[in-house]
């Protein structure tokens, strides 16, 4: 006796192609800012460019080497301007992602990485993160 197919293959597909994703190993697709940063965070802008983006890609999306700062879990009440001081000044273990360990980044002062945070805080309200 040959029994009835319920579910066909196109089926079964189009469910796991809709099915959420709960793993964050992964970052989201990146969404660019659509309006340039204002002039006082051009600072900011520039070192995150020379010290961050070869990571965290322009405008904070990701790249294959590391997270998106542009992301919910970067948001001031996880992770909190401090956080990106620690991270800059001794590295960081890998916690959310799974891109490896942070190396402490030299080339960045205190200074330099409040002008980033500044600038990264811009670009997440710009994505309505917070």
């Amino acid at each position: 006796m040959k029994m009835p197919q319920i579910l066909g293959v196109g089926f079964i597909a189009f469910l796991l192609s809709t099915a959420p994703a709960c793993s964050q190993s992964e970052p989201p697709p990146p969404q660019g800012v659509a309006s340039p940063a204002p002039a006082e965070l051009r600072d900011g802008e520039q070192k995150f460019t020379a010290n961050c983006s070869a990571c965290h890609g322009a405008g904070g999306v990701g790249t294959k080497q590391g997270p998106p700062l542009v992301h919910k879990v970067y948001e001031p009440n996880h992770h909190g301007d401090a956080a990106f001081q620690r991270a800059a000044a001794n590295g960081v273990k890998s916690h959310h992602w799974q891109f490896g360990d942070m190396p402490k980044i030299d080339a960045v002062k205190p200074d330099d990485v409040e002008q980033i945070v500044k600038y990264v805080r811009w670009l997440q309200k710009q994505a309505g993160i917070f």
